[in-house]
């Protein structure tokens, strides 16, 4: 069983993580892109990986108490997130939206990867590993 502080810290993760595959997944499919409600919303998403990303590297309960492999996913949206703001910042509309696509595969994998058995959604959709 997860200590209260972890649970707080995984349940605004999860919130936060759901936020942002829902608010991505409407970003990619809405137009027009470059106006100001893009990058407003673009900033909120950055805003909403960041609460999810940074947290992750304190829940290790699937490698007991070590950093696992799914930790490389919250590296790599990291690594996203900086690359795209960087390729925006310099014009590169195509390297952008490229390594946006990569951060919301990044996050939809790391989601999937949470309904594992022993992990946090899993005791509380009641399958969970003893």
């Amino acid at each position: 069983m997860t200590d209260q502080p972890m649970r707080i810290l995984i349940w605004a993760h999860l919130f936060a993580a759901v936020m942002a595959l829902a608010l991505g997944i409407f970003q990619l499919l809405a137009n027009p892109k470059g106006d100001a409600a893009h990058k407003g919303r673009g900033w909120v998403w950055i805003g909403l990986l960041l609460v999810v990303t940074v947290p992750s590297f304190w829940m290790r309960s699937l490698n007991d108490g070590h950093f696992s492999w799914i930790h490389v996913l919250s590296l790599w949206v990291l690594f996203c997130l900086g690359m795209s703001i960087w390729s925006i910042r310099r014009g590169n509309i195509r390297r952008h939206a490229a390594f946006m696509m990569g951060t919301l595969i990044g996050i939809a994998m790391a989601g999937l990867f949470a309904f594992l058995p022993g992990r946090f959604i899993s005791e509380i959709m009641g399958y969970a590993t003893p």
